[in-house]
C-alpha cells in the first residue's frame, strides 16, 4: 500500500485547510488510516483515527471539535478537515493505514501502523 498525502500550506490562524491522502495498491475498507502530526523538535503524535467502514472515529483531545477525519471507500482517500487552526497546529502532518481483521477497528497508536505518506507540512500564522 502506497499513501500520497497533500492539501498542508500556509494559513492564518482561524483559518481552514483540507488534507487529503490517496492510498494505492493493495487498498480495501478493511485498513484502518489515522493522521498524525510532528511538530519541529518533537516527537510524532496521533491526531485523527478512523476504523475502515467510517462509522468510528477518534480525536486527539487538542483538535476535538475543530478537525473532522473521513474516508471515501470508492476513492481510496482519507480527509482530515481542519478548522479554526492554531500556531501550535503547526507541524508536517502524516497519515497511515493498516490492515485489519475487522472494519470496525480504529487505532490510535502509530506503532500500530505498517503504512506511512510521506508527510505534508501545515504553518499555521498567527
Amino acid at each position: 500500500v502506497q499513501l500520497q498525502a497533500s492539501g498542508g500550506g500556509l494559513v492564518q490562524a482561524g483559518g481552514s485547510l483540507r488534507l487529503s491522502c490517496a492510498a494505492s495498491g493493495r487498498t480495501s475498507s478493511h485498513y484502518a488510516m489515522g493522521w498524525f502530526r510532528q511538530a519541529p523538535g518533537k516527537e510524532r503524535m496521533f491526531v485523527a483515527a478512523v476504523t475502515g467502514s467510517a462509522d468510528v472515529t477518534r480525536y486527539e483531545d487538542s483538535v476535538r471539535g475543530r478537525f473532522t477525519i473521513s474516508r471515501d471507500n470508492a476513492k481510496n482517500t482519507v480527509y482530515l478537515q481542519m478548522n479554526d487552526l492554531k500556531p501550535e497546529d503547526t507541524a508536517v502532518y502524516y497519515c497511515a493505514a493498516s490492515f485489519t481483521s475487522s472494519t470496525r477497528v480504529v487505532i490510535t497508536d502509530a506503532r500500530r501502523y505498517k503504512y506511512w505518506g510521506q508527510g505534508t507540512l501545515v504553518t499555521v500564522s498567527s
